[in-house]
């Protein structure tokens, strides 16, 4: 089949592009990812592995898991098309406009909002929209990521490969911090969640089957944090992303994948931005 034939391309060169980018990295003898687009400061890739490994182990080995979207007769080229292209406009035109802001958050609600906003409105209308298949998840199922989300939470912040904290709540004031975080939380964890993983994965997984949909996904998002942690160098940059917010996609795509809820996704992704800034008031 197509699809099959494709997602194995998919699937084979992304795979092929991360391996790639951690051989790099090895063969120069710099293996030093940034992890936050605050600080210039590394920590070496292996220590975004370590929590991703063990998470994805644990939901492989916690029962309750969901099942794979099914192709339905009516596929969803249209909306996987346009939810693609406008994945690659948004890393492309924020790598244009330099990554700052208001760029970032103007280009991310416009790209990752607006436009999927008005697509799957438009074919509402039409009647066309695509649903996938399946219903709510069982009452076990609810809580079952609790124990691969606790795992990556404790690996990444309160163990040997913990990501170093930020100073940032030290020097702003309790509303400043709030805002910050509390947006911060709806424009990233959110909205980006939404948009890579609820709508993008969704709909190339009917296209092209499950992993193939996970890796295409976590490269999409991945690449664009090369606007905001890249240091100018674009080969060595796009290493650094496959191998820091690629490999965490990786988690994150597998987590929706398998459970069909937001909640896991939205606390690995808001800890990975809020939970560096809290520890210092700990």
């Amino acid at each position: 089949m197509p699809g099959r034939a494709t997602g194995s391309v998919v699937l084979a060169g992304g795979l092929l592009l991360i391996a790639g980018s951690a051989l790099w990295f090895v063969l120069t003898g710099d293996t030093g990812v940034r992890y936050s687009s605050d600080t210039g400061d590394t920590v070496p890739m292996w220590f975004r592995w370590i929590p991703v490994l063990a998470g994805v182990v644990l939901v492989r080995l916690v029962p309750f898991r969901g099942a794979a979207i099914t192709p339905a007769e009516r596929r969803p080229r249209l909306e996987a098309g346009v939810l693609l292209a406008s994945a690659v406009l948004f890393a492309v035109t924020l790598g244009l406009a330099g990554g700052g802001e208001p760029a970032h958050t103007l280009l991310k609600v416009l790209l990752l909002l607006g436009v999927p906003a008005a697509m799957f409105w438009i074919l509402r209308r039409w009647g066309t929209a695509w649903r996938p298949a399946g219903g709510r998840p069982e009452v076990g199922r609810r809580w079952a990521p609790a124990i691969p989300v606790a795992a990556w939470v404790l690996l990444s912040y309160a163990s040997p490969w913990a990501t170093p904290s930020s100073d940032f709540a030290t020097t702003v004031d309790l509303v400043t911090l709030v805002l910050v975080l509390v947006v911060g939380f709806l424009v990233n964890s959110l909205l980006e969640e939404v948009f890579y993983r609820r709508w993008l994965q969704s709909r190339w997984e009917a296209l092209i089957g499950r992993w193939p949909a996970i890796v295409l996904a976590s490269l999409l998002w991945a690449v664009w944090h090369v606007a905001i942690h890249g240091s100018g160098d674009l080969p060595a940059d796009l290493a650094s992303a496959f191998v820091n917010q690629g490999v965490l996609g990786l988690f994150l795509g597998f987590l929706w994948s398998e459970y069909r809820m937001m909640w896991p996704l939205l606390v690995v992704h808001g800890a990975v931005n809020a939970v560096p800034v809290l520890l210092p008031l700990v």
